[in-house]
């Protein structure tokens, strides 16, 4: 069975590319257009991963990624950043919220399905 893996981006186009990717790969995608959308969602399903951007209307990757990782379900989850942020600061904020890894945008393709590959095992 495919792992499912939800895509949080407020970027309709950035939603679109890394479905696509995704997809081609063999994994199932839900999308969210906010970490609220996220949260709600991971809340009536399960999810392999969650792939998030960090800023977002409504609620920011990192809150999505704190709220999640209280909930017992997704504990263990793998959860990566996906952001045009690329400070320092950033990623240790993301790192101290549970986030298992930081990819910068634009993103490629190839290095995103490795690192997804990597985390889900």
């Amino acid at each position: 069975m495919a792992k499912t893996i939800l895509a949080v981006d407020d970027s309709r186009s950035i939603l679109q590319m890394v479905a696509l990717t995704l997809k081609g790969a063999g994994y199932q995608v839900v999308e969210a257009s906010d970490g609220q959308a996220a949260l709600e969602l991971a809340t009536r399903q399960s999810f392999s991963m969650i792939l998030t951007d960090l800023n977002m209307p409504r609620m920011d990757g990192i809150t999505l990624i704190r709220q999640l990782r209280a909930n017992p379900k997704y504990r263990f989850t793998p959860m990566l950043m996906l952001t045009t942020e690329a400070g320092d600061a950033f990623k240790a904020k993301g790192k101290a919220a549970g986030a298992t890894g930081w990819l910068v945008k634009p993103f490629d393709p190839a290095k995103l399905l490795g690192v997804v590959k990597k985390v889900l095992g």
